[in-house]
């Protein structure tokens, strides 16, 4: 019998960054699933088997990162939540961590640093 291969969300909106990431999950031994918008993960809320969720914290339009997370928190749902972002704020990591992200990577960050985030929110 094969190891659990745990699902991994991956909400960005720069398709480049979704693929990058998805590759270096599934090197990893994880399954990916990619959305382009808060909105899209939303849709499929219910009928994920998500493990853990790299969120980027500035997409464009729509519902922010942050913004998602509040819902996912208020809606009752203890899903880890991994922050990346492009942005140099400390305002917003100071609410990332208050809001409870397990890590809050800043782009370009190091393939390393994102799974060893990823085991921490899986507790292996």
């Amino acid at each position: 019998m094969g190891k659990l291969r745990h699902t991994i969300a991956v909400v960005d909106d720069d398709a480049s960054i979704r693929r990058s990431i998805g590759r270096l999950l599934n090197a990893y031994g994880f399954v990916a699933t990619e959305y382009a918008s808060s909105e899209a993960f939303l849709g499929h809320y219910e009928g994920t088997d998500a493990a853990c969720l790299v969120l980027d914290i500035d997409l464009d339009g729509g519902i922010s990162g942050m913004e998602l997370q509040r819902r996912l928190k208020t809606a009752g749902s203890n899903l880890p939540v991994i922050f990346i972002t492009a942005l140099e704020d400390h305002r917003l990591q100071a609410e990332a961590e208050r809001v409870g992200c397990i890590a809050y990577l800043r782009k370009p960050f190091a393939g390393s640093d994102l799974i060893a985030a990823i085991n921490k929110a899986l507790g292996s």
